[in-house]
């Protein structure tokens, strides 16, 4: 297996997502599920850590690439809740987010030459419709922001560890 480009990028960006959808949960139930999810992020990037150090080389041009998606990343996500607050459809901010790192996840599929990120960004995507619609018909974050954002978490998760070859090596063990 060869050493994959960006080994991090999944399981941080997991990581993120876990956080926002436990923050939705109550203070003793959100409490063990962060704790459980930078737990796995934490074991995720020791384990790519050790396997793969740093990763492979970008191609070239692509370090630049990559800080620009992630910059403009944050600038679009930071953005959405402000401007949807102005047209009164705040419930709609984390549907939002999910379905622009989605979005982001296209370019970086070409870029890495990964597959498995175009296939992360559509199941993104398709949360982000989920939970677009659960946000209107629902009250409270419990569905916009709890199941989007935990499940965002965990697709990011399994696509990091298919990506960077360590569901291969769970299986093999078997």
């Amino acid at each position: 297996m060869r050493s994959p480009v960006v080994p991090f990028l999944e399981p941080v960006l997991g990581g993120l997502w876990w956080i926002v959808g436990a923050v939705a949960l109550n203070y003793g139930l959100g409490t063990v599920v962060l704790a459980a999810g930078i737990g796995i992020t934490g074991l995720l990037i020791a384990a790519l850590r050790s396997r793969y150090a740093a990763g492979a080389p970008l191609p070239p041009g692509g370090r630049g690439r990559l800080v620009r998606n992630g910059v403009i990343l944050v600038v679009l996500v930071a953005a959405t809740g402000p401007l949807l607050g102005l047209v009164g459809l705040t419930e709609l901010t984390v549907p939002v987010a999910c379905a622009l790192t989605g979005a982001a996840l296209f370019p970086l599929a070409s870029m890495l030459d990964e597959r498995a990120l175009l296939a992360a960004g559509g199941v993104l995507m398709v949360l982000a419709a989920a939970g677009a619609l659960w946000a209107l018909d629902s009250a409270g974050p419990l569905y916009p922001q709890g199941v989007v954002g935990l499940a965002a978490g965990a697709v990011l998760w399994v696509v990091g560890a298919q990506r960077s070859g360590l569901l291969a090596e769970v299986r093999s063990r078997r």
